[in-house]
């Protein structure tokens, strides 16, 4: 007799759904392999069953303190994510010192639901009536029958047999029922018959009426059979009573809507089934398929959900025998141009990968550049005799479901997509492109808050595959690596320079209500009105982006200069004219405008700071007659007008770029583009002339005049612009001011929050926190702050700020490991390559 095989000393790591790190599970009783990497497991979880990821084995010994895995979801040969994605993943979270299942959530946006029938019994000869008093049987019966708790306790002690089997998503439909299972009163019809021979005594007329039915009938009324026979109701009806005709049961015929539901079914509703019939010349009401259907003659079944429509790659031309200039690098760049062309110049390596069966990922900040990039790549896809799919939040659940299966069974080798995508379980996967690479969309603002390109780096690391970062501009992390340049598109611009008018020395307020004759106006110089007045003269199109949505940055009290503030937070209320009220854009607390100051009791109030409802208020005034819309987050007007190409002026903040530009674009103005600069912010100037760079390219054929005002006309993120220099030339230069302050690329940032209700404890808690990097090593160049947020106060809560710079990841992950010796005081979040600064 074989001796049983000893028990394995192997543990999983499973991560769920929550903000938390892996857990210890035993594999499933009688597992056998090594661990699952990827797959997807049923484990129990506080007395339920989760579904959770494997992404690493553990150390077993002690694991009989460990509880089981259930069910492993996944085939082995084909995981829900693959192994090599699951490792890179995994590295970055430990480095990054983020809870496993917080990164996991945010990636995976399909798979935490089990789609499955769960059938339990209990053990045979197990008697389970100490745990209930209706537990399970030896019979298969539906969990769904029992509390979860109860399961669970029956499932610790092992005395639970579970079947699982996958469920496909299923959905009503109407059906023709097999003629044999009609019922039989349904397949009936009572008639009238002559009786052969017919009795003596019928009169003349009565005989006839007989003799006629004997020949033509049977009939299914008396009214037919007197009207076939010529003679009268009365007659007829007489004949029957004298026993001359009788009813009788007959076969009746199939409805004809019935043989066009047997031959055409099944269809979703009874107006479906009434709409196509008639439309085949088989007329029929949504009201008599009901009856049809009372009858028997249909029922109502489950059958399983066709696959949702997922979007429709867009026609490009085959790129075969195009040359490939791109760089073959570990990591590589293509900045320059405008969308078309940098796609053009992608395509023939996209489709040589594959051509020769490898996979290729698009990762793109935003629905705009992912629209953009799904029309100028998706195609390329159908010349290499595969598919594209495209994966973000977007899609519906049933199409994010379709999607991944695609992708799982290499049907789909494309994927273009948002951070949903970079888990898609592409088999050798050859080349990673980052689209908009430095493009703060990429940041994750909640959650595990990740910079989603130090993700996409890892796991083309991890796969062996190449990293591609392209864009309208290099980020000043991208300069070291090799690439190409294509020339900037062709920009008409022209600069109003607030700081230098042409008619006075000084300008007067930035905000002010009403300037003297010579300064040069705001929020809308003389320059700006003057050129939306030849718009409006010709019928053309303009755009100005405005540094804010509302109507202005804060309200003044002109005799004490008193701001009303939130009372959750350390900011000044925001004016939105149109609701009449001050709001918070860091709370939502929102209060109406005081009648009076709060201070002086100055019954008048002074608006700063021009926004969205602002400008559109100027622009109105100076324009009469001319449509003006406005995009922002608080209105989205309807844009068809324009986009029909009608004269008109739109205003909005940044989420103009988002949206298709106006077919007849004449003129892009910057209201103050100042904005984007006094920020405190490392990378505020690169994120400046990004946008303007963006702005030049926003309109895919046409050059529209981009008229920025500022006061700092000779920033040399705007003179490069002006001066027609390349896309690489400012991005060249930031990168080596970084270098002597030592800055990304040439460090590795961290920001630490520390935060409590209580300041005074905040700060403590940040104070002790930075004495104990110090006492581990941690250098003054290492270590800047603790200092407090630039909003002392969000939502009651006082943030201090600690940040990290590291000469390297190994480095910084030293450096954060030192958060874990000791409990702190306070809420500790960090927050590796910060967008914003402190």
């Amino acid at each position: 007799m074989t001796p049983p095989a000893a028990p394995s000393l192997e543990s999983w790591l499973v991560v769920v759904n929550l903000p938390i790190g892996p857990c210890d599970f035993a594999p499933p009783h009688g597992w056998t392999g090594a661990a699952p990497l990827g797959c997807r497991v049923l484990v129990p979880w506080r007395g339920a069953l989760e579904v959770g990821l494997v992404v690493d084995s553990g150390d077993g010994r002690g694991g009989h303190r460990l509880r089981e895995a259930v069910h492993v979801l996944d085939d082995p040969a084909s995981p829900w994510v693959t192994p090599a994605t699951v490792s890179g993943v995994q590295g970055w979270a430990a480095d990054a010192r983020i809870p496993a299942g917080l990164i996991w959530g945010d990636l995976l946006g399909v798979g935490w639901q089990a789609e499955v029938t769960h059938m339990v019994r209990a053990v045979e000869g197990a008697d389970l009536s100490v745990f209930a008093r209706r537990p399970p049987t030896e019979r298969w019966t539906d969990a769904g029958a029992f509390p979860d708790a109860l399961l669970d306790a029956i499932r610790e002690q092992g005395l639970l047999e579970e079947r699982f089997t996958p469920r496909p998503r299923m959905r009503g439909a109407v059906a023709a029922r097999p003629l044999d299972e009609v019922p039989a009163a349904s397949r009936t019809a009572t008639v009238l018959s002559a009786v052969t021979p017919a009795p003596a005594g019928l009169t003349a007329k009565q005989a006839q009426a007989a003799a006629w039915l004997a020949e033509h009938g049977p009939c299914d009324t008396l009214s037919a059979w007197a009207k076939g026979a010529g003679v009268s109701s009365g007659v007829v009806t007489a004949a029957l009573n004298a026993g001359g005709a009788e009813y009788t049961l007959v076969d009746a015929p199939a409805p004809p809507a019935w043989t066009w539901l047997h031959e055409h079914g099944p269809v979703d509703t009874y107006a479906a089934w009434a709409s196509s019939a008639s439309a085949d010349g088989v007329p029929l009401t949504p009201t008599q398929a009901g009856t049809l259907a009372l009858r028997g003659w249909a029922d109502t079944i489950e059958v399983p959900q066709p696959p949702p429509a997922l979007p429709e790659p867009w026609p490009q031309p085959d790129p075969a025998g195009a040359p490939d200039p791109l760089p073959e690098a570990p990591v590589w760049r293509l900045h320059g141009g405008r969308a078309r062309a940098r796609f053009t110049l992608l395509a023939p390596r996209v489709t040589r990968l594959l051509t020769q069966g490898r996979g290729v990922l698009v990762l793109a900040p935003d629905h705009a550049t992912l629209r953009r990039a799904w029309e100028g790549l998706s195609g390329l896809a159908t010349h290499a005799g595969t598919r594209a799919a495209q994966l973000s939040g977007t899609l519906s659940e049933p199409q994010r479901a379709h999607t991944w299966q695609l992708i799982r069974t290499g049907e789909a080798r494309l994927v273009i997509g948002s951070g949903h995508a970079l888990a898609a379980p592409l088999d050798d996967l050859a080349l990673i492109i980052v689209l908009e690479e430095a493009s703060d969309a990429h940041k994750l603002l909640s959650g595990s808050r990740a910079f989603l390109p130090d993700l996409a780096t890892r796991i083309a690391a991890a796969h062996d595959a190449a990293l591609a970062l392209v864009g309208t501009t290099p980020a000043a992390e991208s300069v070291p690596h090799p690439g190409a340049v294509l020339p900037p598109p062709r920009a008409r611009m022209h600069v109003v320079d607030y700081a230098n008018p042409p008619e006075q020395p000084e300008l007067g307020p930035l905000s002010s209500v009403h300037l003297r004759l010579g300064d040069q106006g705001y929020p809308l110089s003389h320059d700006l009105a003057r050129v939306l007045r030849q718009v409006q003269e010709r019928g053309r199109q303009a755009a100005l982006l405005a540094p804010r949505r509302g109507y202005s940055a804060l309200l003044r009290c002109p005799g004490c200069d008193h701001t009303p503030q939130c009372r959750n937070c350390d900011v000044p209320l925001r004016f939105h004219r149109e609701g009449r009220q001050l709001t918070c854009h860091q709370c939502g607390y929102h209060q109406p405008i005081p009648e009076r100051c709060d201070q002086c009791g100055d019954p008048m109030w002074q608006a700063r700071g021009p926004g969205t409802e602002w400008i559109a208020q100027e622009v109105q005034k100076l324009l009469p007659g001319l449509p003006v819309y406005r995009l922002d987050k608080d209105r989205q007007d309807d844009l068809t007008p324009l986009m029909r190409g009608e004269s008109g002026v739109v205003i909005g903040t940044q989420l103009l770029l988002s949206h298709e530009p106006p077919p007849d674009l004449a003129l892009i103005g910057v209201t103050l583009a100042d904005t984007w600069l006094n920020v405190s912010d490392f990378r505020a100037s690169e994120r400046y002339h990004r946008l303007l760079r963006q702005l030049a390219e926003w309109h895919p054929t046409r050059a529209p005049m981009l008229l920025v005002q500022t006061f700092q006309a000779d920033h040399p993120a705007l003179k490069v612009m002006v001066d027609g220099r390349d896309t690489l030339a400012y991005p060249a230069a930031e990168e080596r001011a970084r270098a002597a302050l030592n800055y990304p690329p040439h460090a590795r940032l961290a920001q630490i929050e520390i935060s409590a209700r209580d300041q005074h404890r905040a700060q403590a808690a940040a104070q002790d926190l930075a004495d104990a990097l110090h006492g581990a090593g941690a250098t003054a160049h290492e270590v800047l702050g603790p200092a407090p947020s630039p909003v002392a106060r969000v939502r009651g809560v006082y943030p201090y700020h600690l940040f990290l710079r590291a000469r390297n990841d190994t480095r910084l992950g030293e450096l954060l490991r030192i958060l874990d010796t000791r409990t702190w005081k306070a809420k500790i979040r960090v927050d590796v390559n910060p967008r914003g600064g402190l």
